[in-house]
């Protein structure tokens, strides 16, 4: 299978700008960028099917080189229905600093700052060199932008895709690319870079886009959508991103093996046909999240996260650290933690509506403390019979989970 015919099988192509581009894609080492704004200082899962391009088209001989946009994140990509909000010049560039850390470290690749060669462009030199060779009608013509126009949209929004178009053609002139890769919702962006490069250095340049990643509702991942799984383990743990992965809907799996991992074709159709034969034994969700956390934090981190998934599920706190129980119940109802009785405890937390209800649980033997089943609702609750000191967990049923801090 060809480089271009993986990546199709994939899902992985919306919009090519030739159909030159599949040859070249198969038969020449093309140096190519993909980029994002630093519009927070982790990048998300939804990058992460876009950025793993560069590691795909590597493998096959290509050059990547990611770009984090220091300047163009200044400015913000125009949002379909309304003005984006700006964020202040020392956010980005923390956000520059740890999105720079990250590619580097998790993808290996050149990681380049737009803002290097915007800063010291004037307003003058920006209209005469750029501004000069994209019609405002062209402009008009670009969906994002279009869209906008009833409800109004800024200058400062309209000219963001120049401004992109300006990087595709300094990268073009400064490290020879000559190809961008991005989501679907790139592609007025990298045509405008194309129209620029044509007008301004008579070449033909080429832009490909990808289908944006969706959850079960068609709701892409990001940061705005409120639904961001941030790459960044100490954002979103190896445990919470394989809880999201382990539970991904039937639907939408397969998909996801194929645009978020490296298995070959003929793996992922294994692992579909014994999947659809026992569904209830999510055969392709553990694939999906042994790839995706191994890729990220290395196989110690998915060990991990196995282990305190299976000892929650089970009951078993004790076989957890403190460190890996407070990741692993970081969501669950928490209260400060005070010295008291075990039936207090529970009725003053919420835990059991009365002291009727919580005899009631401590008799049928529902109520488990740092995963040891109680029954003595007399028993003194103090740092003594915490988990180190610090916490007591208190489960309800087989999946109800309450944590109390001790200061």
């Amino acid at each position: 299978m060809t480089l271009y015919e993986d990546l199709k099988w994939r899902g992985l192509i919306k919009d090519i700008s030739s159909p030159e581009l599949e040859k070249k894609l198969n038969e020449e080492e093309l140096t190519f960028y993909i980029g994002t704004d630093p519009t927070a200082d982790s990048m998300h899962i939804g990058h992460f099917s876009s950025f793993l391009i560069a590691t795909r088209l590597a493998k096959y001989g290509h050059h990547p080189i990611l770009l984090i946009g220091g300047a163009t994140g200044l400015i913000g990509d125009p949002k379909p229905s309304q003005e984006r909000q700006m964020i202040s010049k020392e956010e980005v560039l923390k956000n520059v600093e740890g999105l720079t850390r990250q590619a580097k470290q998790i993808f290996g690749f050149e990681v380049v700052n737009n803002y290097d060669w915007t800063k010291d462009i004037s307003i003058l030199d920006f209209l005469r060199d750029y501004g000069k060779y994209i019609n405002v009608n062209y402009m008009l013509d670009k969906d994002i932008i279009n869209r906008r126009l009833d409800s109004g949209i800024t200058f400062c929004e309209f000219a963001y895709t120049l401004l992109q178009g300006m990087d595709f053609v300094h990268l073009y002139e400064d490290k020879g690319v000559t190809l961008q890769v991005a989501g679907s919702d790139q592609w007025g962006n990298i045509t405008t870079g194309i129209e620029l490069a044509r007008k301004k250095n008579d070449v033909e340049l080429f832009g490909m886009t990808m289908p944006l990643v969706l959850d079960a509702n068609g709701v892409k991942f990001g940061k705005t959508e409120g639904n961001a799984l941030w790459l960044d383990k100490n954002k979103t743990s190896s445990y919470e991103l394989y809880q999201y992965l382990i539970n991904t809907d039937d639907k939408c799996v397969i998909d996801y093996l194929k645009k978020l991992t490296f298995l070959s074709k003929e793996e992922i159709e294994a692992i579909e046909q014994k999947h659809n034969e026992k569904p209830e034994e999510r055969i392709a969700q553990k694939a999906l999240a042994h790839e995706v956390i191994t890729f990220l934090h290395g196989e110690e981190e998915f060990k991990k996260a196995v282990h305190i998934s299976e000892a929650l599920f089970s009951g078993n706190i004790n076989e957890l650290s403190l460190s890996e129980t407070l990741d692993g119940l970081k969501d669950v109802p928490n209260f400060k933690a005070t010295e008291c009785t075990l039936i207090e405890l529970l009725v003053n937390n919420n835990i059991a509506t009365s002291r009727r209800e919580a005899r009631e649980f401590l008799n049928a033997g529902s109520i488990t403390l740092n995963g040891n089943k109680v029954t003595d609702e007399n028993m003194l609750i103090s740092k003594d019979v915490a988990l180190e000191g610090k916490a007591i967990i208190i489960r309800r049923g087989k999946k109800k989970y309450y944590m109390g801090l001790f200061e």
